[in-house]
């Protein structure tokens, strides 16, 4: 599938302004997630918003609140938060450069993509990636996506542009309290000699390749065993209630991207079909 960009507009240098993309460098549709089955009944468990003491309640009664003490609130209107928004400028400009060494990774939030909009913003993207390069530096700047402004890195990757969101200064704890009662004292010469050869041994560039997520793994060939096993109890989602999206995701959508056998999406929904109707009752569920 086609990476859609999340934003579009402007990224600036002084007088410079280059058209480009933003596009998410994360794959979260590579993780195998699942939906809860009530297993009596086969049917999806829901969340319902209640009250105590009142039961379930509805959305148009629902307010924000926010906790000023223990237990106590100030009530905000949906239109009252709306309205503080900050609407998604479209330009994205580089105030200050600092070396790229200087940013701890504790700062870095999300990756993104940055990529020129066409052929004629190429050029001045190129300047500008390998001046990034040739000066080892990193362009901050602040970025409004989706009604919140966010601090944000860019640096040179590969052949483009890397933009990593970053935490304010705020959203940070302080490690002095935690570490203030480690000992300052200097490590064993002799010791420390060891340690530092054992560094230097395991020593190699990065490859992220090199390291598989090995419960991942586990948990698709279990649920690629369960798939092809005829034994294994089966229920139907058909209805969705409103709001539980997120508690969703289309399970067996993600197993055939994982498996990779080649097989339509039509031929899988029919083998399924078909194993239910020579089966005990249960059906399949069908990708949506």
């Amino acid at each position: 599938m086609a990476s859609r960009p999340i934003w579009k507009g402007q990224l600036r240098l002084s007088l410079v302004s280059i058209p480009v993309e933003i596009h998410s460098a994360r794959d979260s549709a590579r993780r195998v997630s699942f939906r809860q089955i009530h297993k009596p009944s086969g049917k999806p468990v829901r969340y319902e918003k209640v009250v105590q003491g009142i039961g379930p309640v509805d959305s148009a009664d629902i307010m924000k609140g926010y906790e000023v003490e223990d237990g106590e609130y100030v009530l905000l209107e949906k239109e009252e938060v709306d309205a503080i928004k900050l609407e998604t400028r479209k330009t994205l400009e580089l105030v200050q450069f600092v070396d790229v060494s200087e940013i701890a990774p504790i700062w870095f939030d999300r990756p993104y993509y940055v990529v020129p909009t066409d052929e004629l913003a190429e050029d001045a993207y190129r300047v500008l990636r390998d001046a990034l390069r040739k000066s080892g530096k990193a362009g901050l700047g602040q970025l409004t996506m989706r009604g919140k402004e966010h601090l944000c890195a860019i640096r040179p990757c590969g052949d483009g542009i890397l933009l990593e969101t970053l935490y304010y200064a705020d959203e940070i704890r302080s490690a002095e309290p935690l570490f203030s009662d480690i000992e300052d004292d200097a490590s064993d010469d002799e010791l420390l000699d060891v340690a530092t050869q054992l560094i230097e041994k395991k020593s190699a560039p990065f490859d992220a390749s090199a390291y598989k997520d090995n419960y991942a793994k586990a948990l698709q060939d279990l649920v690629k065993r369960k798939v092809r096993s005829g034994k294994t109890p089966r229920a139907r989602a058909d209805d969705k209630a409103k709001g539980d999206e997120d508690n969703v995701v289309d399970l067996m959508d993600a197993l055939r991207k994982s498996l990779k056998t080649g097989k339509s999406a039509k031929t899988s929904a029919k083998a399924t079909s078909n194993r239910s109707k020579s089966g005990s009752g249960s059906r399949g569920k069908k990708a949506s």
